[in-house]
């Protein structure tokens, strides 16, 4: 049974960072690509950044370029997203996902498995 596990969530202030971790059980991280959403309070979801199984090739979104750093372990499961440099617009429910795809993508519908999200809140 494939299970997605966030955490790292919390509130920081302005400027402020976070590290986000995203432990996977049932599946392996060489064969599926990860990503991480956020959904603000009244948004839809959009995308945040993934990671691919086959190559560790990264994506990110142009709010996030320059801030936001996705990086795995497969030795451990585990995907990591680092945040800097944060701003009350990045205040939402974050969360991992998993697709099985070689290469990965920010849209939301390609993937197969969900977690259950960390709440990031970004307020002074």
């Amino acid at each position: 049974q494939v299970q997605l596990v966030e955490s790292g969530g919390g509130l920081v202030q302005p400027g402020g960072s976070l590290r986000l971790s995203c432990a996977a059980s049932g599946l392996t991280m060489d064969v599926y690509s990860i990503g991480w959403f956020r959904q603000a309070p009244g948004k839809e979801r959009e995308g945040v950044s993934c990671i691919s199984s086959a190559d560790g090739r990264t994506v990110y979104v142009d709010s996030v370029q320059g801030r936001f750093t996705i990086s795995r372990d497969n030795a451990k499961n585990t995907v990591y997203l680092e945040m800097n440099s944060l701003k009350p617009e990045d205040t939402a429910v974050y969360y991992c996902a998993a697709e099985w795809a070689r290469a990965c993508s920010v849209a939301d519908y390609t993937y197969d498995y969900w977690g259950q999200g960390t709440q990031v809140t970004v307020s002074s």
